[in-house]
């Protein structure tokens, strides 16, 4: 099969009054989801041409699911984007994206005016009450192929300008066939989607519902500041699959969650994002003795995760996970600053991945595809595509691949990859602020600016709130007289990284 919708009317084939996907207040069958899905695409395909992209700005439920593959069956890829975005930071994404159509809910319509969007629009529920053309729909898919763009997720970019991750159905297919069969993922499961929609960690929940048949069970955002209630509709709706971020299933150990109720009908919690706590990771293993946990690891340019490791032991609270090995049709490897693969142990170098399932690049950013896609000749004399994926690792004594770090000023931070300049050029921008410089402490836990001008912290945070999403906002923000400077000249981040870690 070249095309994802193939997958889903053979599921829907197959499972037509099964439930596909629900939230607390809807539901939708796979017969249901095929049929709107496919109404929503007649509507989008009447106003957009075979390739374009169309920006989905809807909350997370059934509707906007189906608006999703709306999108693919009128011949188009989707993006979706959070509705509590910025203006501006949407204005961003429309420069680079340039959607002839956004799907959208009634009260989004005043945001993309703010952010200055002038194209074409249709309201969702209008666009569910579309008669389907068939012959159209035909058309749009007969013109396809594998390689076509499936989806587009914007991630922060060390321009200052968000750059779009593009990904082929083809890429999808191969790995969520390989993800679904390793794990055991089938038509009696019921997924837990912690992730947003914009956000690649849904797209393991997405797909593995697709091309199995298994539910998927929409979680609200709001649920996770109420472990109690997050718990209760875990266990409510029988969840078998959690495959969610670290900080998600940490926010619940942390606070307490398991003491009051455990989902007891878990078999399987996968996690990524971010380093793992050990003492954590116990909580959840201890609750949890028959189920299978399992570290994954990889960024959104290789579609989702490249390796994976089962954890078989409890965990120590100073234990480092190793992030395990590839995914069948990949390659991980390491990669020193000249080149040369590094096969010795305990030896550092950038993590590099080839093979199936690598993202086409950034979506209208050939220089930035460019710098992270690169060619090379392989040990076995072939030429093949690779991605450095700018972290940091290195093979154990144990033989295991780790993760210890990143190479450049890009960080995972609550589960959100953000490069540190972008903000510090947004931060630069602003009338009063001369020169601003981004860190966090050792831990992750805790983002902080410091900048030197005239501006006070509490009008920095005003503005940034205006331009940046909300999770790139610093916590912590100082204004300081001078930058400490390195021998070089350049900014000390490791000095103000010290003083961050002393006024805790």
């Amino acid at each position: 099969m070249k095309n994802i919708l193939e997958y889903l009317e053979l599921t829907a084939e197959k499972y037509p009054r099964r439930t596909a996907v629900e939230d607390p207040k809807d539901s939708l069958t796979w017969g249901e989801l095929e049929d709107l899905s496919k109404r929503i695409g007649t509507a989008a395909g009447k106003r957009i041409d075979l390739g374009d992209p169309v920006m989905i700005l809807a909350p997370k439920s059934p509707l906007g699911l189906a608006a999703m593959f709306g999108a693919v069956y009128g011949g188009g890829f989707y993006v979706n984007a959070d509705p509590g975005l910025p203006p501006e930071r949407l204005r961003e994404i429309f420069r680079v994206l340039q959607p002839k159509l956004v799907l959208i809910h009634p009260e989004e319509i005043p945001l993309i005016r703010q952010a200055g969007y002038e194209g074409d629009y249709c309201l969702l529920h209008e666009a569910a009450r579309e008669e389907r053309d068939e012959g159209l729909l035909e058309q749009r898919r007969k013109a396809g192929s594998s390689t076509d763009i499936l989806y587009g997720i914007f991630t922060s970019g060390s321009t200052g300008t968000p750059k779009g991750i593009v990904v082929s159905h083809k890429a999808v297919i191969d790995f969520i066939t390989h993800f679904t069969e390793i794990f055991g993922i089938n038509e009696e499961d019921r997924i837990g989607n912690q992730a947003p929609f914009d956000f690649d960690v849904s797209v393991k929940d997405i797909y593995s519902a697709v091309m199995t048949g298994a539910a998927l069970v929409l979680i609200p955002r709001q649920m996770f500041s109420v472990p109690a209630a997050l718990l209760d509709y875990l266990c409510e709706k029988k969840t078998t699959v959690l495959i969610w971020a670290v900080s998600a299933l940490t926010m619940i150990s942390a606070l307490g969650g398991l003491k009051y109720r455990i989902p007891s009908d878990v078999r399987k919690v996968m996690f990524s994002g971010e380093v793992m706590p050990g003492g954590q990771l116990a909580l959840w293993q201890q609750a949890l003795p028959k189920a299978e946990f399992v570290n994954l690891y990889g960024p959104t340019e290789i579609t989702c995760n490249c390796t994976y490791f089962p954890v078989k032991k409890i965990c120590g609270e100073e234990e480092k996970l190793p992030i395990g090995k590839a995914f069948p049709g990949r390659k991980v490897f390491l990669l020193t600053e000249e080149g040369r693969e590094i096969r010795e142990l305990e030896q550092t170098g950038e993590i590099c991945v080839s093979g199936e399932s690598l993202s086409l690049g950034y979506y209208r950013n050939p220089e930035e595809t460019g710098k992270s896609f690169r060619e090379r000749i392989s040990p076995e004399g072939k030429t093949e595509r690779y991605y450095r994926t700018g972290d940091l690792g290195f093979l154990g004594k144990d033989g295991e691949l780790y993760f210890s770090g990143r190479k450049d000023f890009q960080i995972k931070f609550n589960g959100h990859r953000i490069e540190l300049e972008e903000i510090e050029r947004i931060l630069d921008q602003i009338p009063g602020i001369e020169k601003s410089c981004c860190v966090t402490n050792q831990k992750k836990t805790c983002l902080a600016a410091y900048y030197m001008g005239k501006t006070t912290p509490k009008e920095a945070r005003i503005e940034l709130k205006k331009r940046l999403p909300v999770y790139m906002v610093p916590r912590k923000i100082f204004q300081t007289e001078t930058m400490p400077l390195t021998k070089n000249g350049k900014t000390d981040r490791k000095e103000l990284q010290r003083r961050l870690e002393d006024k805790r």
